[in-house]
């Protein structure tokens, strides 16, 4: 990536501010410029940048799920890769993220499992 590239966006969407302040943090010291959103509906109602961008959302959150904010962009025409973090998916939950092509990484999140898909999304 030149100098003159804009450095990847991850648009991280958990409705726990710890869990979001501190993916934000980590990732911004891993390169990423960071987005975040407390609910799939704040997300749903920005205009997501013309940039290489990664969605990292929570399954559960209060009001549309993180599956569904990720249908509803899909209809949009918005491609952007996915990333799915839950505690204990639910087999319906993992057969619908399979389904739509999204990995899951499982909460807690111990470990580089988030950072290593999310790289892998980005260099697709």
């Amino acid at each position: 990536m030149d100098s003159f590239s804009p450095r990847p966006l991850v648009v991280v969407v958990d409705d726990d501010p710890a869990v979001r302040g501190s993916l934000t943090f980590s990732l911004e010291l891993d390169g990423f410029d960071v987005e975040a959103f407390e609910s799939g509906e704040a997300l749903l109602l920005r205009q997501l940048p013309h940039r290489p961008t990664c969605l990292v959302l929570d399954q559960k959150l209060p009001g549309i799920s993180g599956l569904e904010a990720l249908r509803q962009l899909r209809d949009r025409k918005v491609s952007s890769p996915a990333i799915l973090i839950t505690s204990h998916p639910h087999r319906s939950v993992v057969a619908e993220a399979a389904e739509a092509g999204v990995p899951i990484v499982e909460k807690p999140l111990l470990g580089d499992a988030l950072l290593r898909d999310i790289h892998r999304a980005l260099d697709a």
